[in-house]
């Protein structure tokens, strides 16, 4: 057979073409780089489970080589680069263990062009790899696998779970996310993401030195300047103080792998997540995403409102400090004051009747530089008062009385969700006389109206239910029957209301223990003014809880009505609410499975008497660990009626177009329609059940990268005969396990889908306490997964609110 020069020549390239190959690792895959194994350029490093890869890559638009972490279905996401400022020319490029034990990144003149920089044991030592997380580590594996280095402390322009941005305040360091210089350069750019936490934490871009957005203070649970941002803590980002002087943002926790977050070129961060089914990655959320949100915008006392135009409006009291300026749409030298505040005049007479006074502004972004004290919501204003530097005051529960020296900056207002800012203001300022003819009128003519709307819906409903004249002239006289507290007494019996008597904080308002003086100890449940609660779930909580009794039911002792002034006044519960001792890693050991399950079946009994046994039939509406409370004994009893509806005897369920409850214990009928019964009572004793037997939250996550809800987890055991995994270690004991499965399915028939399928409450007590464990097959349950995003960009129109935590959303409703 004769050979052509030409298939030769084809033939030696074709062999060259493999030797090269072989020789540099092209086309293979390796799982660590040690001291005699490297990665040259285009070769691969991958996670364990085969997502995140770690590699060569060139941006688009350019013939730069870099070293990267990208996913491994979306290579043109990069969510960090090694060599930022230095990239290769060619495909040249090597990664290896360099002789001081770091890891580097060398060209073919084994230049180095970027290095772990860390202190090492030797190069023998050192191994480096990528993690499941997408982390790039350095570890010395001869001293207990240490980590030497991780690229998660060096961010580039990328946040996904686990990765953490800080500040050490002791000495000023942060770990920050920095943005590419363009699309197609991964140098450093303009923009920065980071910490500051010097007082109240925040989280800034900045725009060089200067910041370009922030997200408000942080109060706990949320930053409370993020429009529409609301979630329980555990299942979005958390802030911790590791009390050594650095404060971190972890997340976001429980998210899984497919979230990400990137600060654009731009100054933008923006929040995907990847769509299996359209196999590519959407928008969640983004910011800032109006020029209200870009920090500063309206200057010193002016206020932003994007639905506005313009947007820029100096606050009450003030005007513009460069009148041209501001008209011609610069709007950044801010405002002034008109008139100075009573402090401020020299040689004044000290006229009380001319004192300061403070303008309330609702549904804000509160400004920056926030001051923070631990004095009491009711003691937060005369605080204010009394400092002549003090410009505006405001108070969250989570964070305490917070106040402003000087100037107010990056001021917004919200549609719905933000704080309420008091703004200081001088006395003239305030139109009294002006105030008293606009507020006075209209609300003696809304009065009139709600009371003649009020008189005829009571009317239709008389009728409706067939209800006797009688019967609502009793309803309406209850609060005569009721013992009827004065102000004076309660005030001392909770030593002014004072802070450290304070029990809890919910929906309605703050609680007191109090003891009066007699010796008896009360529990004191004021209405807080900020509360979405008003006079109609105050009444309805009197009408209520004074027509049941019954052990497993709080007991009212008596009220106090006036103008400021709504307080319920109930039986103090040494042992507090159950969420205590279920979710605080203090208090989980103490209940033991006997105690939990006579608490299971205390909340069966108690509803089963507001369904059945009580002269009116009651749903609750609001059934959570936060509203069952404990005697010494650790008796639950059923608390918070202020969102229960009575039933007529004839009728089986009802329609609001409002939807009232907490976030996770909701039936999806009544979510999702509006339709509520006996058995979305049962489906939140489901959930509570569940709980109560794992130990953990309905809203909590189960692993980093689950989406499953704590039923979704429950369901997927029960499928899989696994549910020992779901109990709580604290209970999980042989002897007991079987009595647990049995309570863990009844759980699950609980919080069936569909509300037929649910049993009855007093069905689900007869399958508490027989001893046949034969039980129906729960179907799947409701809501199995988990939300995917920590912020949640809301339709403005929403019909449907709920709480995330403790809080309880309310609408005022017909009764």
């Amino acid at each position: 057979m004769t050979i052509s020069s030409r298939n030769v020549q084809h033939f030696a390239h074709v062999i060259l073409v493999i030797l090269h190959c072989f020789y540099t690792g092209f086309c293979t895959e390796v799982d660590s780089i040690t001291s005699t194994q490297s990665l040259r350029d285009p070769g691969i490093l991958s996670s364990p489970d085969g997502v995140f890869k770690l590699g060569f890559f060139s941006p688009l638009n350019s013939t730069n080589r870099y070293v990267g972490i990208w996913y491994n279905f979306s290579e043109t996401i990069v969510i960090w680069v090694a060599n930022r400022d230095k990239p290769l020319s060619d495909s040249s490029g090597v990664v290896e263990i360099s002789s001081d034990g770091n890891v580097v990144v060398t060209n073919g003149e084994e230049e180095i062009l970027w290095s772990s920089n860390t202190s090492t044991t030797s190069q023998v030592n050192s191994i480096a790899f990528l993690q499941e997380s997408g982390n790039f580590v350095l570890v010395d594996r001869l001293n207990n696998a240490t980590t030497i280095w991780q690229s998660f402390e060096h961010p580039s322009d990328s946040l996904v779970p686990e990765m953490r941005i800080s500040e050490n305040t002791r000495t000023g360091e942060r770990i920050e996310v920095k943005s590419w210089r363009s699309p197609w350069d991964p140098a450093f750019g303009n923009f920065s993401l980071g910490m500051k936490s010097e007082i109240i934490p925040q989280v800034y871009i900045w725009n060089g030195n200067r910041p370009y957005w922030r997200s408000g203070q942080w109060n706990g649970q949320i930053f409370i300047g993020v429009q529409d941002m609301y979630s329980v803590s555990v299942d979005g980002f958390s802030v911790v103080n590791d009390r050594e002087g650095t404060v971190y943002l972890t997340g976001p926790v429980g998210f899984n792998f497919l979230t990400k977050f990137i600060l654009d070129w731009k100054g933008n961060i923006v929040q995907s997540f990847w769509d299996e089914n359209g196999t590519n990655w959407k928008v969640l959320w983004s910011a800032p995403n109006n020029d209200c949100e870009v920090y500063g915008t309206c200057g010193p006392f002016g206020s932003c409102n994007y639905l506005e135009s313009p947007i820029c409006s100096c606050l009450k009291g003030f005007e513009p400090k460069h009148r041209e300026e501001w008209e011609k749409g610069n709007w950044t030298s801010g405002c002034v004051r008109r008139r100075a505040l009573q402090c401020e005049v020299k040689n004044n007479l000290g006229n009380s009747s001319k004192e300061d006074g403070f303008l309330k502004m609702e549904f804000m972004k509160l400004p920056d530089f926030a001051e923070r004290s631990s004095t009491a919501e009711d003691q937060c204003r005369s605080q204010c008062l009394r400092s002549c530097s003090c410009t505006a005051y405001a108070y969250d529960s989570g964070i305490g009385c917070m106040s402003w020296s000087n100037n107010l900056i990056d001021i917004q207002r919200f549609q719905s969700w933000g704080k309420d800012l008091y703004i200081r203001m001088a006395h003239s300022e305030l139109d009294h006389h002006k105030d008293i003819k606009k507020i006075v009128i209209p609300v003696i003519v809304g009065t009139l109206t709600l009371c003649a709307c009020l008189l005829l819906f009571c009317i239709r409903m008389v009728r409706r239910r067939g209800v006797k004249s009688k019967e609502v002239v009793l309803l309406g006289n209850r609060m005569e029957e009721l013992p009827v507290f004065n102000f004076e007494t309660l005030a001392n019996a909770t030593a002014r209301f004072c802070e450290n008597n304070k029990l809890g904080q919910g929906g309605f308002g703050p609680v007191y223990r109090g003891k009066l003086e007699d010796g008896k100890e009360i529990a004191v449940k004021r209405l807080s003014k900020a509360s979405g609660q008003g006079l109609e779930e105050f009444m309805n909580e009197v009408l209520v809880i004074s027509k049941v009794q019954h052990r497993n039911l709080v007991r009212l002792l008596g009220c106090f009505v006036d103008k400021e002034e709504k307080m319920l006044i109930y039986e103090y519960l040494p042992k507090k609410s159950l969420d205590v001792f279920l979710f605080d890693e203090v208090y989980q050991g103490v209940l033991d499975w006997r105690k939990r399950s006579i608490i299971i079946e205390g909340v069966g009994r108690g509803l089963l008497y507001l369904h059945r046994d009580s002269r009116l039939k009651i749903i609750h509406r609001d059934l959570k660990p936060s509203n069952i409370l404990l005697d010494n004994n650790f008796n639950p009893k059923i608390s918070d009626f202020g969102m229960a509806r009575i039933f007529g005897s004839d009728q089986d369920q009802a329609n609001t177009k409002r939807v009232v409850g907490t976030y996770g214990y909701m039936a999806p009928e009544y979510a999702m329609e509006g339709r509520f019964s006996e058995k979305s009572d049962v489906f939140s004793f489901g959930v509570l059940v569940l709980e109560i037997i794992s130990g953990r939250k309905s809203t909590s996550s189960w692993s980093e990268t689950s989406s499953l809800s704590l039923l979704g987890y429950a369901w997927k055991l029960w499928k899989e005969e696994d549910l020992s995994i779901f109990i709580d270690p604290v209970i999980l004991n042989p002897s007991m396990e079987m009595e647990i499965r049995k309570c863990i399915q009844i759980g699950l028939l609980c919080v069936q889908e569909f509300a037929e399928d649910r049993p009855s409450i007093s069905s689900i007590l007869a399958m508490l306490t027989s001893e046949n464990t034969s039980l129906p097959t729960p179907l799947q349950p409701a809501f199995t997964e988990r939300q995917v995003s920590f912020f949640t960009v809301c339709n403005k129109n929403r019909e449907n609110e709920w709480s995330l935590n403790h809080t309880s959303i309310t609408t005022l409703t017909g009764r």
